[in-house]
């Protein structure tokens, strides 16, 4: 659709996903001042909304996600990064929940973002594309669940970035989320996480393609410097012991080392094909502008560096996830979201999952974490009122 959705409609499921223009009549207000008009929303949804619209659950996707939560993604033809969990009778069951999952502001997957046109100069945005923050993505995101007619949520839940929205979430739509799941995240970044993301982002711009940011202009594609970017950010989405299992010293395609700097072992051919085809899929000045978002984030530095005070009076129900082998998120920052609703009286439950898959492991397939997700939804349902098809009790 290329329309704003009637108030109150349900769109049907769309395997190329919905467009929605926003803010023509009242525009966005961004964290740096600037008001942003019109917005397009590239946004995909599963199940349906019931009479009552009080079964939606907003998915938030990560750094590199996209909304394509359960279909093949229309480019690499791969799979929906949690197709595992959506779909009837699943952890996320489509029979029961209307699931919405939007690409992010900033994003290049329909969203607008950095080479989008700007309506203004009739180019594309480049570097002058206005930097952006985690509230903001969260800003567009609540519009478009205006817009669709939903009043409140009964879930917001993501991983990584995607946790950072569910966090903001819960503290600036407090009476808007019925429950929420933050998982494998933080209410800050941290330096650790920064430096890594600069890593990146020089990496980009020191690309000659990168032309200042205005490479569309000039039919370029800064992508040595993206894959190398997505080469150092995948390392820290595992752990070692997951490195060491999958591909230990093993060589690549022969018995002896070469001793050349081609891909020897089957480690740097691992990430040169995770580089190389990830630039087919993503824009570098998106990359740029994301990370600098997930860089901003700090909920407590927003509120008198007190964290506890983003959910003073919260009545969302929390289910807090970390990870053992998550060393890009580790469980301490959890822990700290956790002290910090517990300083204010919230309902909040804290599991961290054993595994050795590392920060990936929120997309990977993790039956404890997954039976989790489970126990927690059926809880929330029920305080819901939320009733399985055929209005059997949850």
């Amino acid at each position: 659709m290329s329309a704003v959705e009637p108030l109150g409609t349900c769109p049907p499921h769309n395997p190329l996903g919905h467009t929605v223009e926003l803010g023509r009549d009242r525009p966005i207000r961004l964290d740096c001042g600037i008001e942003m008009a019109p917005v397009t929303v590239a946004y995909q949804t599963y199940g349906r909304l019931n009479a009552d619209k009080t079964n939606a659950i907003l998915l938030c996707h990560a750094l590199t996600g996209d909304h394509y939560v359960a279909d093949p993604h229309p480019i690499t033809g791969k799979p929906g990064w949690w197709i595992d969990l959506v779909g009837p009778g699943k952890v996320f069951d489509t029979d029961r929940y209307f699931l919405i999952c939007s690409n992010v502001l900033g994003g290049c997957m329909g969203t607008t973002g950095p080479r989008d046109i700007n309506p203004a100069t009739g180019k594309p945005w480049g570097q002058t594309f206005p930097v952006i923050t985690i509230g903001d993505m969260v800003r567009v995101q609540a519009r478009l669940v205006e817009v669709l007619g939903i009043d409140d949520l009964f879930c917001v839940i993501g991983g990584s970035m995607g946790g950072m929205q569910v966090l903001e979430w819960a503290a600036s739509y407090p009476d808007k989320v019925f429950s929420a799941i933050p998982i494998a995240t933080a209410a800050r970044h941290s330096a650790q996480n920064i430096a890594f993301h600069e890593v990146g982002r020089q990496a980009i711009i020191a690309d000659p393609d990168w032309m200042g940011g205005n490479y569309q202009e000039a039919g370029l594609r800064p992508h040595r410097g993206l894959a190398v970017a997505r080469m150092a950010a995948h390392i820290t989405y595992l752990s070692e012991t997951a490195l060491h299992r999958k591909f230990g010293r093993n060589l690549q395609d022969r018995d002896q080392v070469s001793y050349g700097f081609g891909a020897d072992f089957q480690v740097e051919s691992y990430l040169r094909h995770q580089g190389s085809t990830f630039v087919d899929r993503f824009d570098a000045n998106s990359y740029l502008y994301i990370t600098r978002a997930m860089d901003y984030f700090d909920l407590a530095a927003e509120r008198d560096g007190v964290l506890a005070n983003a959910f003073k009076g919260t009545r969302t129900r929390f289910c807090v996830v970390s990870f053992s082998s998550d060393w890009l998120f580790p469980t301490p920052e959890s822990r700290a979201v956790v002290h910090a609703l517990n300083a204010v009286a919230a309902n909040v439950s804290f599991v961290e999952v054993q595994s050795d898959k590392g920060h990936d492991a929120f997309l990977l397939d993790e039956p404890e974490f997954h039976a989790t997700l489970t126990g927690f939804l059926e809880g929330a349902a029920e305080h819901r009122g939320l009733r399985r098809k055929g209005n059997s009790p949850p």
